[in-house]
């Protein structure tokens, strides 16, 4: 009887070990493999935690994901900044002359005695050597940062007041040139026909034309009828303009000949929606992320248009500021004094123009990045 009950123990146990596993390969299974209605569970929390993103903040996105374009974006915000606060903390005036900031001029006068050594029989010359107080081109110091320029000007107060002339002539320009761009783009590639034909043929004749050499008989002859320096910087923005919508026209003709095929196109034409409200409201918003692209590249290109002029003392006029025209100070017809030993007086508006452009050009390669419906997530 007790090796029976030794036996039956001995079998209980092997039982219960047995279970106990059972009970552990179990819970093991199911932890490891979920069920379906843990699976439905964990799929409908996930789609709650997905974050649908607009369209906006999808572009914002990929801008801001470009080390570049955030440069830019910096660049573009300090020169506007600089440009249009800076003149309020300056003590100076755009064109108020700096009669305390002078400098010391030596000059070394010589003539002939019309005597003669008696020992060398050379010709006695005298010199003498007078120093004369100036109130231009004076170095810098805490009061003028940059100096003054040869006038006696604070040159980093008119670097201010030339920021805010070039930064707004090229902003109105290309506003106007994508306006004119727009319509008359629309217009062709909508209507197509004769008003295609006649619109990209006046295209076609401005393209042959070349820009900068009419931009300088242009401005010559604004120069020859002497207006006035607020009128002339006006007529500047008038002449770049009417050279320069002829881009964004082709642009905006080419993208709606492409979407007025498309099906939501068909389906406004059968709801009987009038022409205007086609092309405002369905044609152009789709156009719109190319125009915003080709405006902001051709910011920069507007700038070194004006500065190129400016420089050739065809743009904006005298006493008014322009960074092309401060760095006109050092051309060759002024003497080489100025490129050589004032550097000051050139160099700081050069740089601003290269960051100008050098932004905007940024920012126009971010927001093409970003538009673009092909780049990766």
């Amino acid at each position: 009887m007790e090796e029976k009950y030794e036996v039956i123990n001995e079998t209980e146990t092997a039982n219960e070990n047995l279970s106990e596993r059972n009970v552990s390969e179990e819970t093991e299974n199911k932890t490891s493999a979920p069920t379906e209605a843990e699976l439905e569970l964990s799929a409908a929390e996930k789609e709650n935690k997905v974050k649908i993103m607009s369209q906006g903040r999808l572009v914002a996105k990929r801008f801001f994901r470009s080390k570049l374009s955030v440069i830019g974006l910096v660049g573009i915000i300090f020169l506007f900044m600089f440009s249009f606060f800076g003149p309020m903390f300056s003590p100076y005036g755009e064109t108020e002359i700096i009669s305390s900031a002078t400098r010391e001029v030596r000059t070394i006068y010589s003539w002939d005695t019309g005597e003669s050594d008696p020992e060398t029989g050379e010709r006695i010359f005298m010199y003498e050597i007078r120093t004369a107080t100036v109130a231009n081109k004076a170095a810098p110091s805490i009061k003028n940062l940059l100096g003054t320029d040869t006038m006696g000007m604070d040159v980093l107060t008119r670097l201010m007041y030339g920021g805010r002339i070039s930064l707004l002539i090229s902003f109105i320009v290309v506003f106007l040139e994508e306006f004119i761009g727009i319509i008359l783009g629309g217009l062709a590639g909508y209507f197509g026909k004769w008003v295609d034909n006649l619109i990209m043929r006046i295209v076609d004749i401005l393209n042959c034309i070349p820009t900068l050499p009419i931009l300088l008989i242009a401005c010559s002859i604004l120069d020859s009828w002497n207006f006035e320096p607020k009128l002339r910087i006006y007529l500047l923005m008038v002449i770049l303009t009417v050279f320069g919508w002829t881009g964004t026209a082709r642009l905006v003709r080419g993208q709606i000949l492409m979407l007025r095929e498309q099906e939501f196109m068909v389906a406004a034409e059968a709801t009987g929606l009038s022409t205007k409200h086609k092309i405002f409201k369905h044609l152009l918003p789709n156009v719109l992320p190319q125009i915003i692209v080709s405006a902001t590249l051709g910011l920069g290109s507007v700038i070194l248009y004006e500065s190129t002029l400016s420089y050739l003392n065809l743009g904006v006029p005298f006493p008014y500021a322009a960074w092309g025209s401060m760095i006109s100070l050092a051309s060759p017809s002024a003497g080489p004094e100025i490129l050589q030993h004032y550097p000051n007086l050139w160099i700081p508006a050069g740089v601003l123009i290269v960051m100008a452009v050098l932004s905007f050009n940024f920012i126009g390669d971010g927001l093409r990045d970003a538009f673009d419906p092909k780049a990766k997530k």
